[in-house]
């Protein structure tokens, strides 16, 4: 299925003082007055899924593991992917002093309570072409309802942009979360959940 991001869906609207919430029918918001700093990607999730069984009898039930990363494109052309798995926790454009993407551990528990964290200098923004925030379920769950997760956007300055990770597709262990691309002046977060 091809995905024409030419189209401009509604944008996001701010709950009163709260966060800005992507949904299905409000999938957009731009990052343009926040183009500054650092925007902190948060993954955060319950330990154990509700669905665990309790008791004597009950079956060993894992704890919930998920991981945080993306797919990532600059504008030199350069492509990859920034994920624990392989120990690829950089990517940033060959001789810059710091790196635009950093992910900052991996969670195997769930118990951590700042998740996991992808951070993301805005100040190299002209570098970014699109990044593909992502999460797999490494362990412990059938589908992303059950998990229980929650991405939130913490941008430098301005209200966080959250999304909710509620697919409840059985069998899909990986799950888009967002795309960030970079249409010249503006960094545009697009909502995926698929």
């Amino acid at each position: 299925m091809a995905i024409d991001y030419t189209k401009r869906p509604a944008a996001a609207t701010q709950t009163s003082s709260g966060p800005v919430i992507l949904t299905k029918a409000a999938p957009t918001v731009s990052l343009s007055k926040h183009a500054t700093g650092t925007l902190r990607v948060n993954l955060n999730w319950n330990a154990r899924p509700p669905a665990a069984q309790r008791g004597f009898f009950a079956r060993f039930t894992p704890g919930l593991d998920l991981d945080l990363g993306c797919l990532y494109e600059f504008n030199d052309g350069s492509k990859g992917v920034v994920q624990a798995l392989g120990n690829a926790f950089t990517a940033g454009i060959r001789g810059a002093a710091r790196p635009i993407i950093t992910l900052d551990g991996d969670d195997r528990s769930g118990n951590v309570s700042t998740g996991e964290n992808l951070l993301i200098d805005l100040a190299q923004t002209a570098s970014i072409k699109r990044i593909l925030v992502f999460a797999l379920i490494y362990e412990g769950a059938t589908n992303w309802a059950a998990a229980s997760g929650v991405a939130t956007l913490y941008p430098a300055q301005g209200a966080p942009i959250t999304i909710n990770l509620d697919e409840a597709r059985d069998g899909a262990r990986v799950c888009a979360i967002a795309l960030l691309q970079n249409n010249g002046d503006d960094l545009l977060v697009q909502r995926e959940i698929r």
